[in-house]
């Protein structure tokens, strides 16, 4: 079998079209990463309340410590609040300059 001739010899070969470069950005800005830090210092403080300390006689149960207002109101409020801030640090989009 005889090849055939090439019929774009010495001519200019067309690229293929190219898509547009699109930049990839950073999924987390800096500010995110700052709300994400708060969120984690307000639920570890939420953590750290609910714990409380050791009581001073552990022969005796006592009330006052155990359903203290810091222990069952202030401390799961704090928790609740870092996670609906660790929330909004996920969800939040970077601010885009438009000039």
């Amino acid at each position: 079998m005889a090849q055939q001739p090439i019929k774009n010899a010495g001519k200019p070969i067309k690229a293929a079209k190219q898509e547009p470069v699109v930049q990839k950005s950073e999924l987390f800005t800096r500010e995110n990463y700052k709300w994400m830090l708060v969120g984690l210092v307000v639920l570890a403080l939420g953590f750290f309340l609910m714990a409380g300390g050791k009581s001073k006689d552990p022969n005796v149960f006592n009330d006052n410590e155990i359903y203290s207002t810091t222990r069952i109101t202030i401390a799961p409020i704090l928790i609740i609040a870092g996670l609906l801030i660790e929330i909004f640090a996920i969800i939040k989009k970077p601010k885009t300059n438009n000039n």
